[in-house]
């Protein structure tokens, strides 16, 4: 699925309460929709309120919402969000039990250079191993097979089967450690995340909504002050999403 085949709603302002119903059934179908017309994070925050139970986060204010932008200074582990380097494709809070279903992401300022957002449909790499390496697809399934977010962080797999639908939770650096056996699969489940990024640009504004349970997001690498906002939350029951996907082959076993 190329960018400009997602759908693209106006949400600003006023409008966040009524967009949410609009974009909420593109939402459960691709798990991405793109959104315009933001005037800055409150906006953002509106939107999200009336989509989810929003979900603090470390780095967050009270309410939820965190301004990302470039610090300075040398790259601390877990911290690579506040920096201009590039973002390895991850899900959000992959080191706790249950991760928030949704992520928004909206642009306050963009980057001189670079900073082109990365996003991945787990769905299409599921899709992909089970038709072309289905011995892989079984690995990186297996249960207490990685372990998110160091020591104190949670045990499990990068797809996980829950009911009839199928989950991801990914990072790719120091803070995720994987078993043997899911080790000897990561050129092939990175060679198939190539296969199918998306990069896009955002200006001030813009943004995007994504199922956090199905699409890996990242960055490359910028220069200047690029300033991002960010909100995380659980689907709130009368939306109708539900996070994950429906597999199109084989399943896990």
């Amino acid at each position: 699925m190329r960018s400009e085949s997602w759908t693209r709603y106006r949400v600003g302002g006023d409008r966040s309460t009524d967009a949410a119903s609009e974009l909420a059934p593109a939402l459960a179908q691709q798990g991405l929709v793109l959104i315009d017309d933001l005037r800055g994070g409150n906006d953002l925050l509106r939107l999200a309120r009336s989509l989810t139970t929003v979900t603090p986060h470390r780095d967050s204010d009270a309410a939820g919402l965190t301004t990302i932008t470039d610090v300075g200074g040398p790259v601390r582990r877990g911290f690579a969000g506040f920096s201009a380097c590039a973002l390895n494709p991850h899900t959000d809070r992959s080191g706790v039990a249950n991760p928030p279903g949704l992520l928004m992401m909206s642009c306050g300022q963009p980057a001189n250079l670079g900073g082109e957002c990365v996003v991945i449909d787990g769905k299409a790499v599921y899709d992909e191993l089970a038709q072309t390496c289905s011995r892989a697809l079984r690995a990186l399934g297996g249960p207490r097979s990685v372990l998110f977010g160091g020591a104190a962080g949670y045990l499990g797999s990068i797809f996980t089967r829950v009911g009839d639908r199928i989950t991801i939770r990914l990072r790719l650096d120091d803070l995720a450690r994987f078993s043997p056996e899911v080790t000897r699969w990561l050129p092939i489940l990175r060679a198939t995340i190539d296969r199918h990024a998306v990069m896009f640009g955002l200006d001030a504004g813009q943004g995007y909504v994504l199922d956090n349970c199905r699409w890996l997001h990242g960055r490359r690498a910028f220069s200047g002050q690029r300033v991002m906002y960010r909100v995380n939350g659980h689907p709130r029951p009368s939306s109708g999403l539900i996070p994950g996907f429906l597999p199109g082959g084989a399943r896990l076993p």
